[in-house]
C-alpha cells in the first residue's frame, strides 16, 4: 500500500467495537496493520471481537468503557498509554437508535418518551463528546492524533419517525466542525477532527423499518433507494475505506469535514 494511506503501527481506540460497524471498521484496520483499543460496555461481545482481531496475529486488546461515564473513559486511556506510550486514533462509533426512540407510522411526536428522547441524544451527542475530551486531552499533550465521529443522512435533511436520532446527529456533525477548530487553533496542525456521515445500510437496529417479514422492501425502503442515485443500500464494509483515509497523511489537510458516504443520497433532490 502506498505510505501515504498507512496506518500501520497506529494506536486506534474504538468505542462500539463489540457492534457491526465498530467490528468492521477494527477488522479493516487490524488487516491494515494498526493497533487496537477495542471499548464496549459488553464483556461477551468484547471477547469475541478481541478473539477474531488477533487470530490472525493482530495487536489489539479489548477494555470494557462506558462512553457516558468519564472516569471509566480515564481508567481506558491510562492503560492504553500506559501500555502502548501514546493514543494516535479515536473512533467514536459508539452510538445508534433504539425502538423506543422510533416514532411508530401513526404515532404523534408529542407521544415519544421523554426517557427515550434522552437516551437516544445522550448515547449519540454526548457518547461522542466524553470520549473526545478524554483521549483527546492525550492527543493534545502529544500534539497529533485523528478523532473520527460518526454522523448521518438524517443531519443534512429531515427523515420521518427518528427525531431524537436526528438532533443527535446534527450535534455530532456540529461538534465536529468546533471541535476541529479548537483543536488546530490551540495545539496545531498535527490534531485533526473528521465524520463520515453512513447513507442507507441494513443493520440490526433498522432492519425492521427496511426489511419486511418476507425479505421484500417496505414503503420506507422504497422511498430510500428512490432518493439514492446508485440505486442499492450501502455494504457495511464501504465505510472502512472512507475512515481509513481519513485516518491517514493523505487527509493530513482535512479537518471539520463531514464526509458522505451514502450512494449519492445527500446529493440527489429526488427529481
Amino acid at each position: 500500500m502506498n505510505e501515504m494511506f498507512s496506518i500501520a503501527r497506529k494506536v486506534a481506540v474504538i468505542s462500539g467495537a463489540g457492534g457491526v460497524l465498530g467490528g468492521s471498521i477494527a477488522k479493516s484496520f487490524i488487516e491494515a496493520g494498526a493497533k487496537i483499543v477495542a471499548i464496549d460496555i459488553r464483556q461477551e461481545q468484547l471477547d469475541a471481537r478481541i478473539a477474531e482481531l488477533t487470530i490472525g496475529g493482530g495487536e489489539a486488546i479489548g477494555i470494557i468503557g462506558n462512553v457516558l461515564n468519564i472516569e471509566s473513559l480515564r481508567k481506558v486511556a491510562k492503560e492504553v498509554v500506559d501500555k502502548w506510550g501514546r493514543i494516535d486514533i479515536l473512533l467514536n462509533i459508539a452510538g445508534g437508535n433504539t425502538p423506543g426512540g422510533t416514532l411508530a407510522p401513526d404515532q404523534a411526536f408529542f407521544d415519544m418518551p421523554v426517557a427515550e428522547w434522552e437516551k437516544v441524544t445522550n448515547l449519540n451527542m454526548n457518547g461522542t463528546v466524553y470520549p473526545s475530551m478524554v483521549f483527546g486531552e492525550v492527543m493534545a499533550k502529544q500534539k497529533s492524533g485523528c478523532i473520527i465521529n460518526v454522523s448521518s443522512m438524517a443531519a443534512y435533511s429531515a427523515i420521518t419517525r427518528v427525531p431524537g436520532y436526528s438532533a443527535a446527529k446534527t450535534a455530532v456533525s456540529n461538534f465536529t466542525q468546533w471541535l476541529a477548530t479548537e483543536m488546530a487553533l490551540k495545539y496545531g496542525d498535527g490534531i485533526r477532527v473528521n465524520a463520515i456521515a453512513p447513507g442507507f445500510f441494513i443493520g440490526d437496529q433498522n432492519r425492521a423499518v427496511l426489511i419486511n417479514p418476507d425479505g421484500s422492501l417496505t414503503d420506507r425502503s422504497k422511498k430510500v433507494l428512490a432518493k439514492t442515485p446508485m440505486g442499492r443500500f450501502g455494504d457495511i464494509t464501504e465505510l472502512n475505506g472512507a475512515v481509513q483515509f481519513l485516518c491517514s497523511d493523505a487527509a493530513k489537510f482535512i479537518t471539520g469535514v463531514v464526509l458522505p458516504v451514502d450512494g449519492g443520497f445527500s446529493a440527489f433532490s429526488g427529481v
